[in-house]
């Protein structure tokens, strides 16, 4: 890359940034309802700039009934009363602002709550002005449902609505009806919605499963998919959901125009970024085509959301998207708000403290940037809900096989008492008594926790250019190892991890002198010449010339 590239990339901002995702419900409650909202955001926004991230992506907030949290948006230009006003936003937004961070929002566009008002007009009848702004489909000969598409939450993607004597389609909850984009208004409407929050001063957006927009006209039985296959985010077995190969209800060519107009729209607002999520049967090539010139600025798919914790995996998933898209930009992710917690996915229940410090550094430094969920930094584990307590209805419904999302959802420990700092009422999950013990005032005080090595390695990171926007290329060692070099102008960084317990002792195949760079404080391996050695969940960085 020449210096003149590199300049360009340095004044896009979101490359190489660090997003710093912020669930509000679980992050800072203001008002002592157990529910955090906006103004707690605000409250603990001087905590997360000294993190050293780029960017917060605030999850939704909008009007909803909350059946799936948020992702059931009821009016999109409203903030629910639970999170706050319009004015606590935009007063997040300044804030954001004045400490030199940039703020991202989820745009859920796929779908609705049933509670819109959109929806429920359009349910009345099938002459209405908004009748065909849903996905209505007739029932077969015998009265079921029109083809055999599974909801990601089970059973099948379709409820039948006796006001119209049609089923209507829904890819997530009951509660959350399919839009029907074939219908020109419907993209027309959310790109309204979107320019509604664009004119608000955000620098970014989060598309919420933006390849589900567009279904299959013929409404055409998804194939079944053989028993060997049946893997992925969460789509056990035990969801139906797995049994098919999600060819028609999701990632049809008519998207791409749609994600285009997206592009146009937030083109005239300077610095603005387009990130979307991707699930489709094949991410990594979903993620190639819909990331570029004129399309999105970057996206993220779940091959790192899973419980597969190998070397080759890792090193597999980035290479496979490299050669796939050369020339786009990726976002990486290892946590969020729908999987496990990295720590206890990865490590098990019993995971060492250093490891959070190894995976942070690890996802931090792949080439493209990084979406960190809440409490990461800290090395929180995955929480042990009770069924009593369960609030998400994919793990009421899949319990006790799947006990669904709210293990990663309770609310950040702030401190080590019994209301943890969270609220001054009932926290709406509870907080385990282990992440008390790993609360920010607790790993504040110690120079060798998790928090302070997070924030050690980022403040490091910006220093380090190849970091940040070099080119990558791994190295081929045996598990559990996994190295790689990052090359910008000059500049090579060369890092390798320690992803197991033991002591590992490798030959690093390489050509040049290495020396290793201890500025950051977080290198436990030790380099002669060019053997390294790495202890159990051990870092090191190094630079070769």
């Amino acid at each position: 890359m020449d210096t003149e590239n590199k300049s360009m990339i340095a004044q896009q901002w979101w490359r190489g940034a660090v997003i710093y995702q912020i669930y509000p419900r679980s992050f800072q409650d203001s008002n002592g309802d157990g529910v955090g909202d906006l103004p707690g955001i605000i409250e603990r926004l001087d905590y997360v700039a000294q993190l050293g991230v780029d960017c917060i992506w605030v999850s939704p907030f909008f009007k909803s009934p909350m059946a799936d949290f948020g992702y059931d948006v009821s009016d999109y230009r409203a903030v629910d009363p639970m999170f706050g006003t319009l004015a606590d936003f935009d007063r997040l937004v300044s804030e954001t602002h004045r400490r030199g961070l940039k703020i991202m929002i989820d745009q859920v566009m796929s779908h609705t709550s049933a509670e819109h008002p959109w929806f429920r007009q359009s349910r009345e009848s099938r002459d209405n002005p908004k009748s065909d702004w849903y996905v209505w489909a007739d029932p077969r000969a015998d009265g079921s449902p029109p083809n055999n598409w599974q909801s990601i939450f089970g059973g099948p993607a379709w409820r039948w609505e006796p006001r119209r004597r049609q089923y209507y389609l829904h890819n997530f909850l009951d509660s959350q009806p399919d839009l029907n984009f074939h219908n020109p208004e419907v993209p027309a409407a959310m790109l309204e919605n979107l320019r509604f929050w664009l004119r608000r001063g955000i620098d970014g957006v989060r598309l919420d499963a933006i390849n589900f927009c567009y279904h299959d006209r013929l409404l055409r039985d998804n194939p079944a998919k053989p028993e060997s296959e049946r893997t992925g985010r969460g789509f056990s077995p035990d969801n139906p959901y797995a049994y098919q190969y999600h060819w028609y209800n999701n990632t049809q060519p008519e998207n791409l125009a749609f994600i285009e107009q997206v592009r146009r729209l937030i083109d005239n607002c300077p610095d603005v970024v387009a990130l979307g999520e991707i699930s489709s049967e094949d991410s990594l090539a979903t993620m190639a085509e819909y990331v570029g010139d004129g399309r999105l600025h970057m996206a993220y798919s779940f091959e790192l959301l899973t419980e597969e914790y190998r070397a080759a995996h890792i090193r597999g998933t980035v290479d496979a998207l490299e050669r796939q898209m050369p020339h786009g930009w990726p976002c990486w992710t290892i946590s969020n708000h729908d999987v496990a917690r990295v720590v206890t996915r990865w490590g098990g229940q019993n995971a060492p403290p250093n490891m959070a410090t190894l995976l942070s550094a690890m996802v931090c430094s792949l080439r493209g940037s990084v979406c960190v969920y809440q409490g990461e930094e800290l090395g929180l584990p995955e929480a042990g809900v009770p069924y009593e307590a369960l609030r998400d209805p994919f793990g009421i419904a899949f319990w006790p096989n799947f006990k669904g999302r709210d293990g990663c959802r309770t609310p950040m420990p702030w401190r080590n008492s019994p209301d943890s700092g969270f609220s001054t009422g009932s926290p709406w999950l509870p907080v385990p008594p282990e992440h008390l013990r790993l609360a920010v005032s607790q790993q504040e005080a110690d120079p060798r926790s998790p928090l302070n090595g997070f924030r050690r390695f980022l403040r490091w990171r910006r220093e380090q250019p190849a970091l940040r926007w070099g080119a990558i290329r791994f190295l081929a060692l045996p598990e559990p190892i996994l190295a790689f070099t990052r090359h910008l102008d000059g500049q090579t960084v060369l890092a390798a991890f320690n992803l197991g317990p033991e002591t590992q002792r490798v030959e690093l195949p390489v050509q040049g002198a290495l020396r290793s760079l201890d500025g950051h404080g977080l290198t436990t391996g030790r380099l002669e010449s060019h053997t390294v050695t790495l202890p159990g969940h051990g870092v090191l960085f190094a630079t070769l010339s």
